[in-house]
């Protein structure tokens, strides 16, 4: 649901964002094309299987379509049409464990197609709006410190998992970084993971937990949306309010606070947070891009904390 735009629509008739095309061939190739070609008959087949009647203009992130909908007695909600992969599969299994407490509430979900259908919350007041940058990292900081309370159940994937295979792979990653000072950043931050990775945590982590999946509600000053959720430490759930509207004079305060309302050991928990950079690093160097100058900041400055 991340930063969405307006598409038109024509009774029942949806008119596919070419954005959303655009991205579903990018990164699902044919399946994407393929879901995108079956959108509008799988939207017609959940607004007639729910009993919903369209409600306003739809919306799309980078991987989903929002419907606005009313249900049969005229509660809104949304319908969310999207094609599920490694990170967004465990979405509705995390949302029927939270049910409602601090996070989107789950009001029916269809297995074979990922579709779901979610309470309607107010995407016009999104936490990103927030003036005040001190006050919305301590938003997400309590949002995490209640979601992650919850225990991650059998089947989700695992932290320890994905930091195994991010030092498998940092060797071969290493080689295609330009610059020693970033090499040497980059290594350190797989140095970290390694005092932890056999310590990965079970808690039920939200993963993407940044100011744009955090949305006013009536019933709740605010409350997480979008979970790519895996089970593991809380620690590796402090990147993305480090990056949100970033700020270089912020990263230790906005760490510490963070550390303080989840109640964290700090050294693990900026060993998990240098793997976060560690893991997107990878996806840069293995997508021929060079590594985020911010991403590359926060790190440093996490590092020299030590």
């Amino acid at each position: 649901m991340r930063r969405f735009t307006h598409v038109s629509i024509v009774a029942r008739v949806i008119d596919i964002p070419g954005e959303l095309a655009a991205a579903q061939e990018k990164f699902n190739g044919e399946a994407g094309r393929a879901f995108i070609t079956g959108l509008p008959r799988l939207a017609e087949e959940f607004l007639d299987r729910w009993e919903l009647r369209l409600d306003g203009r739809p919306m799309h992130g980078v991987t989903a379509l929002v419907l606005p909908v009313l249900r049969c007695d005229d509660t809104p909600a949304v319908l969310k049409l999207q094609l599920p992969d490694e990170e967004s599969v465990g979405e509705p299994v995390a949302l029927r464990l939270w049910d409602g407490d601090d996070a989107v509430r789950l009001l029916a979900h269809d297995e074979a197609t990922h579709t779901m259908l979610l309470e309607r919350l107010d995407h016009t007041r999104m936490l990103a709006h927030l003036p005040d940058t001190r006050e919305a990292v301590l938003v997400i900081a309590r949002l995490l410190a209640r979601l992650t309370a919850t225990q991650a159940p059998e089947g989700m994937r695992r932290l320890g998992d994905i930091a195994r295979a991010m030092l498998d792979r940092t060797p071969w990653a290493l080689k295609h970084i330009p610059g020693p000072e970033t090499r040497g950043l980059v290594a350190d931050c797989a140095a970290a993971v390694r005092e932890v990775v056999d310590e990965p945590g079970d808690r039920l982590l939200h993963w993407d937990l940044h100011d744009e999946n955090v949305l006013a509600a009536d019933r709740a000053p605010w409350l997480a949306i979008d979970p790519k959720p895996l089970a593991g430490d809380p620690g590796f759930e402090l990147w993305p309010a480090l990056a949100n509207r970033f700020d270089t004079d912020e990263i230790h305060w906005r760490f510490d606070a963070m550390t303080d309302v989840l109640d964290l050991d700090r050294t693990r928990a900026r060993a998990w947070t240098l793997g976060r950079l560690l893991q997107n690093t990878l996806w840069d160097v293995e997508d021929g891009r060079t590594p985020d100058p911010q991403a590359l900041d926060i790190a440093r400055r996490l590092r020299s904390a030590r």
